[in-house]
């Protein structure tokens, strides 16, 4: 299971009212910010993204590489999948696959594909069958 993820983006102040923006929908705020002078040597500063908790989304400054990363995102239905689209379009996102069935991957799976400012490719993906029905 994944604990958490770092990606190095070029401007550090934009991305993070980026992905507070963008989150927001799924409940994923800017929890943290971690001193690198604080860790062992070369440790970089960081900027953590988390929800319940849980911290596991980290962004650091320097020179990005928008293909190092895919980035895929749970979400509790088809109107989160939706939220975050358009916010984070209204972010600054670029469309990279509006919300939708995902019909070749299978038509149960509802996602909607942007890229962040640095041109990371992030998708947030609702798979009903992986949701507990109420």
């Amino acid at each position: 299971m994944l604990d958490h993820i770092f990606i190095t983006v070029s401007d550090i102040e934009r991305s993070i009212a980026f992905y507070e923006a963008a989150f927001a929908p799924l409940g994923i705020i800017h929890a943290v910010d971690y001193d690198g002078k604080d860790g062992p040597e070369g440790h970089p500063d960081l900027k953590g993204f988390g929800a319940n908790g849980r911290v596991f989304f980290w962004l650091r400054e320097g020179v990005a590489d928008s293909r190092s990363a895919h980035i895929g995102l749970v979400a509790k239905g088809e109107a989160e999948v939706n939220a975050f689209h358009a916010a984070a379009l209204g972010a600054g996102a670029s469309d990279n696959g509006k919300p939708g069935a995902r019909l070749h991957y299978d038509p149960r799976y509802y996602a909607a594909n942007v890229f962040d400012p640095d041109g990371y490719s992030l998708e947030v993906v609702y798979k009903s069958w992986q949701h507990p029905q109420a």
